[in-house]
């Protein structure tokens, strides 16, 4: 496996794009649940915990980026075999191509279960999910500068959902947020903590970095998307804890989308129809990303086409969908893939990122040693 990649000039696109890309992988079905979940650890002060998610997210993309700095134009399957060798390097790389191939077809049932609760309950799971991933199939297969294309589309096509969040403060008690700071450090840390499957996919840009045209930009706009959604996630979860009461949001699975239920068009009594919908183009980016990478992964590993992996893990999730019976598997799956994001995503990269830094100083720090001898 080259540990560099150099990718034809035509697939390559602009570092503005990762603004994009970063926000539209993070806001995908986790942000409909969300608030709920950091509640139920940080209590009213969740919305805190979200924003010190956020900075924490922050802090973990320089090191990925200082990492990736380090190489021509290199991935991460490639970083493993530099740093650990081919063998125990493509044993990493194939658990992180198991992550995120999960973390694929972990969205896809969320929504397909979204879809089933809010507007089709007789929906049988299998119908959704051939139609999704046949569609993420076909855009997957036209290039990484088609997902991204996609992922631009989702940013524009939904950015009006944020607008019509607000309307339920109109209906909401500020007393709510008060005593601000009630609860302790350990609480906040855990709410941030409950994040990790809503803060999941900035991740993807130790696959992508390669397809960037000014790298030396990556991390500014790569900030700015992150800072996008890290303030979208705050004011989300800001808002339920201000509409909701406290044993109301405790009890509500997906607040963000029952806020919508409030909102009223002429002709039109449920939102909520209109929101659910619309909320594929939100997930559609995620599970085109992560298609990309586990398929690139595929390919790197195991050297063969690309089209092959895009197959061989389509169809495991499709098959996968049939398993999947209750609740209460959705849930388990679901906190499976967010401990092992939790690791993968925000853990590993700085662990991998200082091992790194390390190799790097010394080796440049033995040429030195051998020019001057």
């Amino acid at each position: 496996m080259k540990v560099n990649l150099h990718p034809k000039e035509g697939l390559l696109f602009n570092a503005f794009m990762l603004v994009f890309i970063i926000h539209s992988i993070q806001v995908g079905v986790g942000l409909a649940g969300l608030p709920r979940v950091v509640y139920l650890e940080a209590k009213h002060d969740a919305w805190i915990s979200v924003f010190l998610a956020g900075v924490i997210t922050s802090f973990v993309l320089v090191f990925m980026i200082q990492m990736l700095k380090q190489y021509d134009s290199a991935d991460l399957y490639g970083i493993h075999v530099d740093v650990f060798g081919k063998w125990a390097g493509n044993s990493l790389s194939f658990i992180y191509m198991i992550y995120m191939a999960s973390t694929f077809f972990i969205i896809l049932m969320n929504y397909v279960e979204i879809v089933q609760v809010w507007i089709f309950p007789t929906l049988p799971t299998w119908q959704l999910s051939l139609v999704l991933i046949l569609l993420v199939i076909y855009a997957v297969y036209g290039g990484i500068r088609v997902v991204v294309g996609v992922a631009f589309l989702s940013v524009v096509g939904t950015v009006w959902l944020a607008v019509v969040l607000f309307v339920p403060l109109q209906f909401g008690d500020f007393t709510h947020l008060f005593p601000i700071l009630n609860v302790n450090a350990k609480q906040l840390f855990k709410g941030a903590q409950s994040t990790t499957l809503s803060m999941l996919g900035f991740e993807i840009i130790m696959f992508v970095y390669p397809f960037v045209k000014e790298k030396q930009k990556a991390l500014f706009f790569l900030q700015i998307g992150n800072l996008i959604t890290t303030i979208t996630f705050t004011l989300a979860t800001l808002i339920s804890i201000v509409f909701f009461a406290s044993n109301s949001l405790e009890k509500t699975i997906w607040p963000v989308l029952s806020m919508f239920k409030i909102v009223r068009l002429p002709n039109l009594e449920r939102f909520e129809f209109i929101a659910v919908s619309f909320w594929m183009l939100i997930i559609l980016p995620n599970m085109c990303l992560y298609l990309w990478a586990a398929s690139k992964g595929f390919s790197r590993i195991l050297r063969k086409k690309q089209k092959w992996g895009i197959w061989v893990i389509a169809m495991a999730a499709f098959a996968a969908s049939f398993f999947i019976k209750s609740r209460y598997q959705m849930n388990t799956m679901t906190d499976l893939v967010a401990k092992a994001g939790f690791y993968l995503a925000f853990c590993y990269p700085v662990i991998l990122a200082s091992i790194v830094l390390i190799k790097k100083r010394f080796k440049r720090k033995e040429s030195k040693h051998a020019e001057t001898s």
